[in-house]
């Protein structure tokens, strides 16, 4: 992992649901057009990733979807996801596209260590 700065001025912290010390935090760096969302556990970084200034505003109009999107039934309500004889409702089947992710990844393989042998 890379120097850990301390959190700038544009930021913010946000708790996991599963709880564990685990948090997310977002900060804007304006020197670097980027806005870095890092993983911790308690006081140590798990993993971060830099997403481009440019974007933002794609980010942000998921998250904005997400949010105006109605909420799901609650359990035991008999909504979409409700199975009915042991089967699924049809409609709790439904994909809804939510935007194009083709060629996003770019999967490569990772090398090959082999195990240290111990005699």
């Amino acid at each position: 992992m890379g120097e850990v700065l301390p959190m700038p001025g544009f930021g913010d912290l946000f708790t996991d649901t599963r709880g564990d010390e685990r948090t997310m935090r977002v900060s804007y760096h304006p020197e670097r057009e980027a806005v870095v969302l890092s993983l911790w556990s308690g006081s140590v970084c798990r993993g971060s990733f830099r997403l481009a200034a440019d974007d933002v505003g794609r980010l942000r109009a998921l998250l904005d979807a997400i949010e105006a999107a109605p909420a799901p039934p609650a359990a035991g309500s008999g909504g979409a996801t409700a199975a009915v004889g042991g089967e699924v409702a049809a409609d709790a089947t439904e994909v809804i596209q939510t935007g194009d992710i083709s060629g996003t990844a770019r999967p490569a393989a990772l090398p090959f260590v082999p195990a240290p042998r111990v005699a």
